[in-house]
């Protein structure tokens, strides 16, 4: 009897380890709570020596997958490119058929997973496709996805660190592409937010000018064009990140907790 316990315990061992999400909770729960700070330290000391290969190599790319998701989101079909983003003058119907069916799979694909979350979430989004795209006019649009480089970009930006709680299951956390995008979702943020919170003492940090081979910088679009004041341009990047900053920091609390709870 006492060597039958003996299996049986070992067996049930086996099967939590199995079932076992994090091989080391203990690990994890410190992992968690040190990851985000230091990734944003390490993004704020990248900028400060080189912000100029920061912005090359992490903020452009979120910047520019910022305008078009945004144009995507107000029914134009977008092409980001590293330096610039391709919108058509009008909108179309493939584009917006092709979001709301990517949103409908992702819905459904929750639902079957038991993850009612993202269904939520992806019913609020086709909620905001709706409006950007049969409500609001070509001419508010236009102005959304310019402010959406840095804008979006920055929630982009966010949204990646913040996939370093969840997926514990999958190839994000086995992969370990959850570090791939937190490093590139820090960088991305402080390169973009540091701009504008500098902006808000020095007008100079603001990149106003002309693109050779773009145009007209978003700054100077969205004052020149669309009628904003430099002071309110400033306070509304720096709302956004601001925003997203308070967002990450309530998902970095759950997980913090979470992963605690666990170890």
């Amino acid at each position: 009897m006492p060597a039958l316990r003996r299996e049986l315990r070992q067996g049930g061992d086996d099967q939590d380890a199995r079932e076992r999400a994090v091989e080391d909770p203990a690990l994890e729960w410190k992992l968690c709570a040190a990851a985000i700070p230091a990734a944003l330290a390490l993004g704020a000391l990248f900028h400060f020596l080189t912000p100029g290969l920061q912005r090359v190599a992490f903020g452009m790319p979120l910047h520019e997958l910022g305008h078009a998701l945004t144009a995507w989101f107000c029914g134009y079909a977008a092409l980001p490119t590293l330096w610039r983003t391709f919108i058509p003058e009008e909108r179309g119907f493939l584009a917006p058929l092709a979001l709301a069916g990517a949103l409908g799979y992702m819905m459904v694909r929750a639902y079957l997973a038991e993850k009612l979350y993202l269904v939520a979430l992806g019913g609020a989004l086709l909620v905001v496709q709706g409006i950007g795209t049969l409500v609001i006019q070509e001419r508010t649009a236009e102005m959304l996805f310019t402010f959406g480089g840095d804008g979006m970009g920055m929630v982009l930006a966010a949204a990646l660190m913040a996939t370093f709680f969840f997926g514990k299951r999958s190839q994000l956390y086995k992969g370990w592409l959850r570090w791939g995008f937190l490093m590139i979702g820090a960088a991305a943020f402080t390169d973009m937010f540091a701009t504008w919170w500098a902006a808000q003492s020095d007008s100079g940090a603001i990149p106003f000018g002309e693109i050779e081979g773009v145009g007209l910088s978003d700054p100077m679009k969205l004052v020149e064009e669309h009628g904003w004041s430099t002071k309110v341009m400033v306070r509304r990047y720096v709302m956004v990140g601001l925003l997203c900053l308070l967002g990450l920091a309530v998902i970095y609390a759950w997980g913090v907790r979470h992963a605690w709870r666990k170890a």
